[in-house]
């Protein structure tokens, strides 16, 4: 006869075999539904194979549909197929100055006399070491570069190259330094949304990934995968089934069921808005408040654009207080009252999932 309790967890199971296939930076050993792109991306490298300059790509689309998983993916089986070309990712949301990529290079390149040299001299070394063989550089979020007058270096210093740039709007292209646009003379790739099917079978391949046989129900799956498509983001599928399956173990359950997935939905907050869906002089502001938090108003008025009325940029405050992307806070400050200080959220949102 079945026991009461066969539904229920003892101390030493797990929904999960493999939590960090549920991570945003997983590489599946198996990329589906975007073959095509990754083809794409492997043509303008072959060159290099041969000992001549490979060609420049430049990928966009919207965020959350596969650019930079496709892009990661052909680099690892790069990687994989030969050690005469180095493979360098980066990441500019992380590294968002010139300073800060050429460290990043060093560390990849395993450079380590990095102490009091100046970014001309770090970058000289690098293109140094670069020379010595065939280099694909890989931009992601390349939009968030302050200057980009690395990549015109990179491009002016480096032999035999391939530099990808990932962005989610084509038309950062076209505000592009023409010096660099034309050293690019770059080839576009666009990255379509997923479709229904493609969604449900994206995140049906991460549930045999990450937790153990069946333990996702039908049921459960089907609400994710829609609430992803509705989204057109599959970063939030993914987020959603990693976060069904903490709450389904937090209930003894050795089943994710749709209740699971529905209080996973429940307690997410959609409404948060991506800083790169922002208009642009919001999203300009957004940076600028990242870099000098916890400022009042009035003085970050004054030091971003004290030409705009202070009320058109507490508009600007407000909205991007609404998308939860920075908290207004209002503060006592003795004999001169109160003053609002405003301050760069940290929170980690599905965006960044």
């Amino acid at each position: 006869m079945p026991s009461l309790f066969d539904d229920v967890l003892k101390n030493s199971e797990s929904l999960f075999i493999n939590e960090i296939a549920l991570d945003p930076n997983f590489i599946p050993p198996i990329l589906e539904y975007r073959e095509n792109q990754q083809k794409c991306i492997a043509e303008t490298i072959k060159p290099l194979f041969m000992k001549r300059n490979g060609k420049n790509l430049i990928i966009h689309g919207a965020p959350g549909i596969g650019k930079t998983l496709a892009a990661r993916y052909v680099l690892k089986e790069l990687q994989e197929e030969t050690d005469e070309i180095y493979t360098i990712y980066i990441n500019c949301w992380k590294s968002p100055t010139a300073y800060k990529v050429v460290l990043e290079l060093c560390e990849l390149l395993e450079y380590k006399f990095t102490h009091n040299k100046t970014t001309e001299d770090l970058l000289k070394k690098v293109t140094s070491i670069l020379n010595k063989k065939s280099v694909v550089i890989c931009f992601d979020e390349v939009d968030k570069l302050d200057s980009t007058g690395i990549i015109y270096n990179l491009l002016e210093d480096i032999y035999r190259k391939t530099i990808i740039l990932i962005v989610n709007d084509r038309s950062w292209l076209i505000k592009l330094d023409s010096r660099i646009r034309s050293r690019l003379a770059t080839e576009t790739l666009e990255f379509k949304q997923y479709n229904k099917d493609e969604m449900f079978g994206i995140l049906k391949k991460r549930t045999e990934f990450a937790f153990t046989p069946n333990a996702c129900s039908q049921e459960a799956l089907n609400i994710i995968s829609k609430k992803a498509f509705e989204s057109g983001d599959v970063r939030i599928g993914i987020y959603l089934l990693k976060e069904s399956g903490l709450i389904a173990e937090s209930e003894l359950s050795k089943k994710i069921l749709e209740k699971h997935a529905l209080t996973a939905i429940e307690k997410t907050d959609f409404t948060i808005k991506s800083p790169k869906n922002l208009k642009e002089e919001d999203s300009s502001l957004l940076e600028f408040i990242k870099k000098n938090p916890d400022l009042p108003s009035s003085k970050l008025h004054e030091l971003y654009d004290s030409s705009i009325s202070y009320r058109t940029f507490r508009r600007q405050l407000e909205k991007l207080e609404k998308a939860k992307l920075i908290e207004l806070d209002l503060t006592s400050q003795g004999v001169h009252g109160k003053t609002t200080i405003v301050k760069f959220k940290q929170k980690k949102t599905l965006d960044r999932f």
